[in-house]
């Protein structure tokens, strides 16, 4: 069983008082069922599971009146006599709740009459094109929970890196101090692995377990395929081959040298006008992050960034690299990275601070100056540069050399080397990219 944080989240809405029903939204595959399904069986004495996707007639429960003692005669009917509704012992879990809009609506109901605990999980929540709305969701009538794939501080817990091995890692990074060489030769290697694995949990429980790279690969674009699939089946007829097009445009975005999303790029001739629906459906898919640039480097970041111009990168960077050509993975290993070497890096780092929860921002201007995020840590705006192996950061370099234009508290360069400081700038290894938690 992977130990995930969700289990935490779950705990702490569970010891909340008065709360109400949760909702977990997050993409296909992530692991919303089997840890919440998990979380059920060890905190309540009954569980009644509802999976509107598996058994659609389920839904017809919540087609007449959504009083709740009207809805416990009805899962009753349809579940059987082995379901128990007891008051304060019972949860009920509504299973890919988007495919039963009438069920988010009885989510104010449940919080009104208090006796049962309800957790909903959703895949497509809120894509355009998939199905009915819900007539209404009041405000206040539901906790909503963003779930992510395992990041990868969760995906060195799979693989036998404990807390104490991380705590350890958290006092190097807090005293600046380079981390001892037998344990830097391992957090570089579980990265790597982490790059080309991702945090798809059976990705993650077939890599663990067997070690099999073409097994994980499968694996992979089985999920990749059955996004495409989502894309095919759930969007509006007219949307249909663009969001595709959309979405298998991404590698070739990230292997130009700007990486700057472009429209032309998914298709010659490609416009906003024509594409922007499109995008904006696989990002609510929770497949993709956008990342935007700003028109200064400075705090508040949201306030400085331009909306109309940013990158995409995959919510998870496993999946991005079973996208490239065969034998990918293997050069990861290897260290061996040649053109694709920035967008896997960048993309790596995207995943690793979208998932932390950080918003993503970039600058870009086209002088040439180009950092590849900007983020808010310890107080201040802190230039990011992410380098595969070395580089000498000349944008970063000269943003701090003019403090007068620039207001910005520092640099941290990520890159294959240990950790050091220089003036303003700190280096640390990519591997500490997820330690970066103070804001």
């Amino acid at each position: 069983m992977l130990k995930r944080k969700i289990r935490q989240a779950l705990l702490d809405w569970k010891n909340t008082p008065n709360r109400s029903p949760l909702i977990i939204k997050g993409c296909r595959q992530c692991g919303k069922t089997y840890s919440v399904r998990a979380f059920a069986k060890e905190h309540y004495k009954h569980e009644v599971y509802l999976n509107f996707f598996k058994n659609p007639d389920y839904i017809s429960i919540f087609e007449g009146s959504l009083e709740i003692d009207n809805l416990i005669i009805m899962m009753s009917a349809l579940l059987g006599p082995d379901v128990v509704f007891e008051p304060g012992n019972t949860v009920i879990i509504l299973d890919e709740i988007q495919d039963c809009p009438e069920a988010r609506t009885a989510l104010k109901f449940f919080k009104e009459d208090g006796r049962f605990d309800v957790i909903g999980t959703g895949s497509l929540l809120g894509v355009k094109g998939y199905g009915k709305q819900p007539k209404s969701i009041p405000v206040g009538s539901e906790t909503l929970i963003e779930m992510h794939p395992l990041d990868f501080e969760e995906f060195l817990w799979a693989n036998g890196i404990t807390p104490q091995i991380i705590d350890k890692l958290k006092e190097y990074l807090n005293s600046e101090r380079p981390v001892p060489e037998a344990l830097h030769k391992k957090m570089q290697q579980l990265l790597l692995q982490y790059t080309v694995v991702g945090g798809m949990p059976e990705v993650v429980k077939t890599f663990v377990t067997t070690k099999q790279m073409n097994s994980v690969l499968a694996l992979q674009r089985d999920i990749v395929h059955s996004y495409e699939d989502d894309m095919v089946k759930y969007a509006d007829d007219a949307d249909k081959p663009l969001i595709k097009e959309c979405f298998q445009s991404i590698p070739k975005q990230l292997s130009k040298e700007n990486k700057k999303f472009q429209y032309s790029v998914v298709k010659k001739g490609g416009t906003a006008s024509k594409f922007k629906g499109s995008l904006q459906w696989i990002e609510d898919a929770g497949i993709v992050s956008r990342c935007y640039n700003l028109d200064l480097p400075e705090l508040p970041l949201a306030g400085n960034a331009i909306n109309e111009i940013f990158k995409v990168y995959m919510k998870d960077t496993g999946l991005f690299v079973s996208m490239l050509e065969d034998g990918t993975q293997y050069d990861i290993l290897q260290g061996n990275l040649f053109g694709y070497k920035g967008a896997i890096f960048e993309n790596l780092m995207a995943d690793i601070f979208a998932k932390m929860g950080r918003k993503l921002y970039y600058y870009h201007k086209d002088s040439g100056l180009e950092i590849d995020f900007v983020t808010r840590y310890k107080g201040g705006a802190t230039l990011i540069e992410v380098k595969a192996t070395t580089g000498n950061a000349k944008s970063v370099k000269t943003i701090l050399a003019h403090p007068e234009k620039y207001h910005v508290s520092g640099a941290i360069k990520l890159g294959g080397y240990n950790i050091g400081r220089k003036d303003r700038m700190l280096t640390i290894p990519l591997y500490m990219g997820f330690l970066l938690t103070e804001y």
